[in-house]
């Protein structure tokens, strides 16, 4: 009996929280200013600008969301060894799971993990020893902590600043044991294209 009552309870809640929840889904696109952390390589790190897009749906109940995106994204660096210049751009394919709490006027804070993927297998290091020059390759993935501050606009638009922290090294570390880290600033304007709820 009480099993029976606890379930019921249950239900009625899942189906109170359905009802008040929110759902959209929409597109999204930016610009994105990115560096690389890599303070042990003897190489002059500048910001590189690129742009991503992608999509995202956003399951909001009350002042908390739920934003998994999946997102395009250009980056890397242009970095100096001695006299020597090199453009690096790595593509990435992106999921940040973002969490948003709400304050005023659709005003949010944003944080939570983000998975990427690189595409390509290109130089993301450059190290000099002795003379030599020796290149290491990306990794095939890469784990970032997202912080930022949106805005959901009237007439379904949003606009983000997030800044990507990366937390995993993105060189394969074979010819060098120095770690190099993404380090991403977006600034994002989305639209939601269908709108589900409350």
């Amino acid at each position: 009996m009480k099993k029976s009552f606890l379930i019921l309870l249950i239900a009625i809640a899942s189906v109170s929280a359905y009802s008040q929840a929110q759902f959209a889904i929409g597109i999204k696109g930016g610009l994105n200013f990115a560096n690389l952390d890599a303070s042990s390589i003897s190489a002059a790190y500048s910001n590189k600008t690129g742009y991503h897009g992608g999509a995202f749906v956003l399951i909001k109940l009350g002042k908390i969301g739920i934003q998994p995106e999946l997102i395009y994204s250009k980056q890397g660096s242009a970095f100096k060894v001695n006299t020597t210049s090199f453009d690096a751009n790595y593509d990435y394919f992106n999921i940040p799971i973002i969490l948003k709490l709400y304050t005023i006027a659709g005003i949010n804070l944003q944080v939570g993990p983000q998975f990427g993927f690189a595409s390509g297998n290109v130089p993301v290091g450059i190290n000099v020893n002795n003379g030599s020059t020796i290149v290491d390759k990306l990794k095939g993935s890469d784990i970032s902590a997202a912080l930022g501050l949106g805005w959901d606009a009237p007439f379904g638009l949003s606009i983000d600043a997030r800044y990507n922290l990366g937390l995993s090294k993105i060189n394969e570390g074979t010819s060098t044991s120095a770690e190099i880290k993404n380090q991403v600033i977006q600034i994002s304007l989305g639209y939601k294209l269908f709108k589900f709820g409350k």
